[in-house]
């Protein structure tokens, strides 16, 4: 059999019961990621002891690695380059903040739009508290869910949201404010806890705190990828409220000009005219515009000039993963061959466990898009039935 002894697994079910403990497979890969939902995946020989235990539903987490919980999504029989099966099993499992994946934001009652203003983090905690943990609709209430202390972080933004993904949501304010969350387990107290983070500030220019410097000149990377691109680049939003035709209300953003100039079109009908209640007014001009400025800036923050760098590090460097760096730090970067010395966050980590050793994966400020991804961003950017 091609297995080895690693990482301890433990797996517990929703009620958080011990079932067992795994540490043998042949190669595990764990993804964590600051704003978007993780990733476990793991290959193990289907005759081991407790293979059995891995089924849908249950948690799997490494030992006393509570912030690293995912729940099992998927498992299959791994097939080998001819078609035929394998003696593995193919375990794919999310992270528990695949939770919020399962809802959707729900305006409260009487309301077009769930609206908050408030810091970054206490806008987020309010989408979650209303939507999985304290529900107007009692069956929508995502069981042993709580919320960690509010520790009012990030700047004050105002939010509405009408039937969109919360997970998505999330990760769209996340993004945007450099603010990293997870659900992590308590054991003890039998919860899932709703959580936001804040990395440290590990770059050279700073002095409060040991810097780390991402080079392969330094000895603290193995390999480093890079890619910048300006495909997807967009400067000047033409941003369309409600109304229709030579009535319909027009914001632009951006200034601009000539051949530096790439245009993109911003459907916000969805922003109302008029306030909320059972007697609408109309809503100030300065209000409905702030909001459409609003609105296109997101977009627009969406289609920046695009740099992409993808790291391995080095297990023997002096910088000790989950000691020295961790998700959502900001460090810093160095290649003198490519010209390039840039302080980027740490986004994303792959954690990779197999032939009896260890390997560290970085992203840096943010993962290539998917083509799914590509897919999806134009089609809510451009809906051409919404343009009349």
């Amino acid at each position: 059999m091609n297995s080895i002894k690693n990482l301890p697994l433990r797996i517990i079910d929703f009620n958080f019961n011990l079932i067992c403990e795994i540490d043998q497979y042949s190669s595990l890969q764990l993804t964590r990621s600051d704003a978007d939902i993780g990733l476990l995946e793991l290959q193990i020989n289907r005759y081991l002891l407790h293979v059995d235990k891995l089924q849908k539903g249950h948690i799997i987490f490494p030992s006393n690695h509570l912030h690293k919980a995912f729940i099992i999504r998927h498992r299959e029989i791994e097939l080998d380059e001819d078609g035929k099966a394998t003696e593995n099993w193919l375990v794919k499992a999310q992270s528990l903040k695949s939770f919020a994946t399962q809802r959707l934001i729900y305006p409260a009652t009487g309301k077009t739009h769930e609206s908050i203003t408030g810091n970054v983090e206490t806008v987020m905690r309010h989408f979650v508290n209303t939507q999985m943990i304290n529900p107007s609709d009692s069956k929508r209430k995502f069981p042993n869910l709580v919320l960690a202390a509010n520790q009012n972080r990030g700047v004050t933004v105002s939010e509405q949201s009408r039937y969109d993904n919360l997970a998505e949501k999330l990760t769209e304010l996340s993004q945007l404010h450099n603010l990293g969350w997870n659900i992590v387990l308590s054991i003890n107290a039998k919860q899932f806890v709703f959580t936001i983070s804040q990395g440290r500030d590990l770059t050279a220019s700073q002095q409060n705190t040991p810097s780390a410097i991402f080079s392969t000149e330094f000895e603290t990377l193995e390999s480093l990828s890079y890619l910048e691109s300006d495909l997807e680049y967009k400067n000047f939003a033409v941003v369309a409220g409600q109304g229709e035709g030579l009535d319909r209300r027009i914001v632009t953003i951006g200034d601009s000009q000539g051949r530096d100039r790439f245009e993109m079109f911003v459907d916000a009908r969805d922003i109302s005219e008029e306030t909320e209640g059972e007697t609408p007014q109309p809503r100030p001009v300065d209000d409905i515009v702030a909001d459409l400025t609003k609105r296109g800036n997101e977009k627009l923050s969406e289609h920046i000039q695009e740099v992409f760098m993808e790291g391995q590090a080095l297990t023997s460097s002096r910088l000790m993963y989950e000691r020295d760096y961790d998700l959502g730090d900001t460090v810093t970067l160095q290649d003198r061959g490519w010209g390039v010395m840039m302080d980027t966050r740490i986004t994303a980590i792959k954690e990779i466990y197999e032939y009896g050793k260890q390997k560290v994966e970085l992203t840096f400020d943010k993962d290539r898009p998917t083509f799914m991804s590509k897919i999806k961003k134009e089609i809510s950017a451009i809906n051409p039935e919404l343009k009349k």
